[in-house]
């Protein structure tokens, strides 16, 4: 997921940023675990992935980048992969499929749930507690919205492997090599054009997804250009 701030360090941004970030990666990843459970796969449950403690989907590299991008700077982080293993799912593809459909849906019930009361209640947000409720419901929102994109190796790309036919899935799973390169590639276009090419093509989702959880609701202390 991105950050579009310009560098200025905010402690308390900062702060709220990484609780925020480490909270949303831990829901997301645990019910990645749980779900891939549920649908007869044992592997990530082997690995002490079906839990809510975030230090068993910590990812050094990944945590580096969150500290970038807790600091304004634009960057990519990410927590540690759960490992499903498509072969030990119910249901195949699809299982694999759903597997995939629980994390960034695991985001949106949680930025939906922290949004609820400030949404249809004259609750407000105020000080570091206004400004870490916010970010929760923003980078929630985010992660969901940047892992809906279909590829390799974001939830997007399982998705549409549960979706397609049987007949796309030895193309797709080739795809899955280059996955990295691709979102990289893309990333470096996005700096050396200015133009925000990956960002474009999650911001439509991004966009339902703000309307939908967010509406009119005003979230002091929320950044959003």
């Amino acid at each position: 997921m991105f950050g579009d701030r310009a560098f200025s360090f905010d402690p308390e941004f900062f702060l709220a940023t990484v609780i925020a970030f480490v909270l949303a990666i831990t829901v997301h990843e645990f019910m990645h675990a749980w779900s891939a459970f549920q649908l007869g796969d044992t592997t990530a449950a082997e690995q002490g992935r079906i839990t809510l403690n975030p230090a068993a989907h910590f990812d050094p590299m990944g945590f580096i980048f969150m500290i970038f991008l807790a600091l304004g700077i634009g960057f990519i982080a990410w927590g540690r992969p759960v490992p499903v293993n498509i072969n030990r799912l119910r249901y195949g593809k699809v299982g694999f499929g759903l597997t995939a459909l629980a994390g960034p849906a695991s985001n949106l019930v949680m930025a939906a749930i922290m949004v609820a009361p400030i949404r249809f209640s004259d609750t407000e947000l105020t000080g570091f507690a206004g400004l870490l409720a916010s970010q929760i419901i923003f980078l929630n929102i985010l992660l969901a919205a940047f892992n809906l994109i279909p590829i390799p190796p974001l939830d997007g790309s399982k998705i549409l492997t549960g979706i397609l036919p049987n007949f796309w899935f030895p193309y797709l799973a080739r795809l899955e090599q280059y996955g990295i390169g691709i979102l990289l590639v893309l990333l470096l276009l996005g700096g050396f054009t200015g133009y925000g090419l990956l960002f474009e093509m999650y911001r439509p989702v991004l966009d339902l997804f703000w309307n939908l959880i967010i509406g009119p609701t005003d979230l002091s202390g929320f950044y959003r250009e």
